[in-house]
């Protein structure tokens, strides 16, 4: 596998676990509004090339035609097997970024709110609906020109949850149907980033991967422990996630194995 890698702290991490398993790698900047890479790699095998880095990068591997490049995936919360099983995903609402300022009452009620697209636009965090309208304000007042590629966009689709009270979560990595690593990252409020996790979270992970096996050849899915048990918090592609505490040689070699 040819790994092409965009130069951030999680994926010097990365290049450090292919260093020591002897596996070569290249670095590029992504030109911006443009997404040519510089240098501009030299293809071995447009049909064996694996991209890190921003989320952005999909589009150079599409327009390349590389193979796997980036793991695009499908929103998870219109996945049908997993629904049951996520935080709050019976109670959420979708609006667009228009719709945001005429249908959100103004007031201090708190919100959950991450894109539905796993496109990186916003991190998904809890604000207030004041802070939410203020944020469509912002977007909608600007032209379409003004607008980057990877920003919020007045049609935008959200998902807006009500908060919940949450003890753990763990990022765990999913390669061709198993669970390859995994990585706690926090602790009810707490940054907390160890290679680890509980028994019955990782059984939970597996069993969410299974009752979905077509979902993508590689992604990352967070979980988490609430007062009501395991939930799915969201998936991510696994090319942009950060790492955490992660196995990454493990990681790294799985993938580079799907050559």
């Amino acid at each position: 596998m040819q790994w092409i890698l965009q130069e951030f702290e999680d994926t010097q991490k990365l290049a450090n676990a292919l260093d020591r398993l002897g596996i070569s790698y290249s670095w590029h900047k992504v030109v911006p509004f443009i997404g040519e890479l510089v240098p501009a790699p030299e293809m071995q095998d447009p049909l064996a090339v694996v991209l890190f880095g921003s989320y952005t990068l999909w589009r150079y591997a599409e327009a390349k035609g590389l193979e796997p490049g980036v793991f695009r995936i499908r929103p998870f919360v219109h996945e049908t097997p997993w629904q049951p099983y996520m935080l709050n995903g019976q109670n959420a609402d979708f609006l667009r970024i228009r719709e945001i300022y005429a249908k959100l009452p103004d007031n201090d009620r708190h919100w959950f709110i991450r894109p539905v697209a796993d496109s990186k636009e916003l991190a998904g965090s809890v604000k207030t609906a004041a802070e939410i309208r203020e944020t469509a304000r912002k977007v909608m007042s600007l032209d379409s020109t003004e607008i980057p590629n990877g920003s919020l966009r007045p049609d935008t689709l959200m998902m807006l949850t009500p908060p919940a009270r949450i003890r753990k979560e763990w990022r765990v990595w999913i390669v061709k149907g198993e669970v390859v690593t995994y990585s706690l990252y926090k602790e009810g409020t707490r940054v907390a980033y160890r290679h680890e996790i509980d028994d019955d979270a990782h059984e939970f992970a597996r069993s969410l991967v299974r009752l979905n096996d077509s979902y993508s050849p590689a992604y990352v899915m967070d979980i988490c422990r609430t007062d009501d048990g395991l939930r799915l918090l969201e998936t991510n592609c696994i090319n942009a996630a950060g790492f955490y505490a992660a196995d990454l040689v493990k990681l790294a070699a799985t993938i580079d194995n799907m050559a």
